[in-house]
């Protein structure tokens, strides 16, 4: 696949991963990201997803990945065992978001996480305007199906970096096609942020 056929989001992560690195896909869902991650950075990766419709099309990829509950613990893996773990647009989705995140970089070295940025001016639009949750091009849910849990915000999440003592290496924001440069929070869509404790 041609650098210019990647989703943004999965080139900037590609970016972040040195070549060679172990990776654990927290939430792998159809595995695009870990495919791309083994190809295109030679990482000896791995991911765990719940959907087992999203597992079998991992696995007709040709990708390890196990079936479970990223919410139920990471205790099967060693402290440092991975040089990344990967929770791209799962985050928002996940019941126990402290929990995970802990487990997470006990088990990484890094940890990437992106996730959709709710703060968007889209989304503050349609909400002061029309009343309603948004439903924009990063939210494409209506408020009875979205698979969210957690509505935050790049300040949210660098906030919550703050208190609980978690050094943010590098962030890159996303809007639409290029990077959020200028007020990432109001209008970025996506927010990647490399951390390690």
């Amino acid at each position: 696949m041609a650098r210019k056929d990647i989703q943004l989001d999965h080139e900037v992560i590609l970016d972040l991963v040195k070549p060679q690195s172990t990776v654990l896909d927290l939430g792998c869902g159809n595995g695009d990201l870990l495919y791309l991650l083994i190809k295109q950075r030679n990482a000896h990766a791995q991911g765990i997803e719940i959907d087992e419709q999203a597992i079998y099309k991992c696995v007709a990829k040709g990708l390890n990945v196990f079936h479970g509950d990223v919410d139920s613990g990471l205790a099967e893996f060693k402290d440092k065992s991975f040089d990344y773990v990967v929770l791209n647009q799962s985050l928002q989705q996940i019941l126990h978001v402290d929990k995970v995140l802990i487990d997470a970089l006990r088990v990484g070295k890094k940890v990437i996480v992106g996730f959709p940025n709710f703060a968007h001016y889209k989304s503050r639009l349609q909400m002061f305007f029309q009343g309603k949750t948004p439903v924009t091009g990063a939210l494409p849910y209506q408020w009875f199906d979205t698979p969210n849990l957690h509505f935050l915000s790049i300040s949210d999440f660098k906030n919550y970096c703050h208190l609980k003592g978690i050094d943010i290496e590098r962030s890159v924001c996303i809007a639409q096609a290029r990077k959020a440069l200028f007020l990432p929070n109001l209008f970025a869509q996506t927010g990647i942020f490399l951390i390690s404790k």
